[in-house]
């Protein structure tokens, strides 16, 4: 992509901010829309570019004249049971998008979710069965499948549409999400404040925990992807969370031994991995964060902000 106005959705959030704050980093011209419900507007700090403070369901898309949209705004909660407002403003808003896009000549790439796979088999292929657990999943899904009605129109246009199923994104800025912030964010809390780390018995599921960084770089590459279609973005490898336990340990100079409790979920995802071949082909998406070398790096972050 040639010119370098990007407009962020969902900016102040975890992903969105770290993507507002590198893009200006690597001198794009960035407009960042959110409407500050959720997100943290402590998340911009350091931010330069224009900030606006609006919902992406009734937002003039045409006020902005950008090359590039790249759409983080949603609502992430897995637990939320109101279909019609997740519907409202996942898939809704984001078939504005695709329609402006299409009629202004505007590259989009937009956030879609491992959340798809479910329970499904691993490694997680784009193409396999998908396996709805949550409304949120669900969502998530119908705007894939949306894209995927749109790609010909876009290709035609010679435009970008990319979708991203980022797999378990842990690191910096991710501290607001509370109860959804990740696995590896909450057992560190509990940690640091002297607790044993809980998690359901026995500790041996694993995840596909990629870190932030890695993720920003594969939403960054796809603005200038080789092919458009939807693609998975995790580290490749999976972690089970004893080993995480392990390794905070390792981080926090702290000796606590896991407490196993029972799962109250009958639906739930025990596994997940990554198969990110597509991803390395199209994108040139390669991680460079180990599950070691990425909590060495968010650990530091961690104690910086104390």
């Amino acid at each position: 992509m040639d010119n370098k106005r990007v407009l962020i959705t969902g900016a102040a959030g975890f992903v969105g901010s770290n993507l507002c704050l590198e893009l200006q980093k690597q001198d794009y011209e960035v407009i960042a829309l959110d409407i500050f419900s959720k997100g943290s507007k402590r998340n911009l700090s350091g931010f330069d570019g224009k900030i606006i403070d609006g919902d992406i369901r009734d937002f003039d898309w045409k006020r902005e004249k950008v090359d590039a949209i790249i759409h983080e705004g949603a609502i992430t909660d897995t637990t939320i049971k109101d279909r019609e407002k997740m519907f409202s403003v996942n898939f809704q808003a984001f078939k504005k998008i695709i329609e402006y896009c299409k009629q202004n000549r505007t590259n989009l790439v937009y956030a879609s979710s491992a959340s798809v796979y479910g329970r499904g088999k691993i490694p997680m292929q784009e193409e396999q069965e998908k396996d709805i657990l949550s409304y949120y999943a669900e969502s998530k899904l119908e705007m894939d499948i949306f894209a995927s009605e749109n790609l010909s129109l876009f290709e035609e246009r010679e435009l970008k549409l990319v979708g991203l199923r980022y797999f378990n994104v842990y690191g910096p800025r991710e501290m607001y999400k509370g109860k959804m912030a990740s696995m590896i964010y909450q057992l560190c809390l509990q940690m640091k404040s002297g607790q044993k780390p809980k998690v359901f018995k026995y500790g041996e599921q694993t995840r596909d925990f990629v870190y932030i960084q890695d993720v920003i770089n594969a939403t960054i590459l796809a603005l200038n992807a080789k092919k458009n279609g939807v693609y998975n973005i995790g580290s490749g490898k999976s972690s089970s969370f004893n080993k995480i336990i392990k390794e905070l340990n390792k981080n926090l100079n702290t000796e606590l031994n896991p407490e196993y409790i029972n799962n109250p979920y009958s639906h739930y995802q025990n596994h997940t991995l990554a198969d990110i071949s597509n991803a390395q082909k199209f994108l040139n998406y390669h991680p460079e964060y180990s599950i070691e070398k990425g909590i060495v790096d968010y650990i530091k972050f961690l104690e910086k902000k104390e």
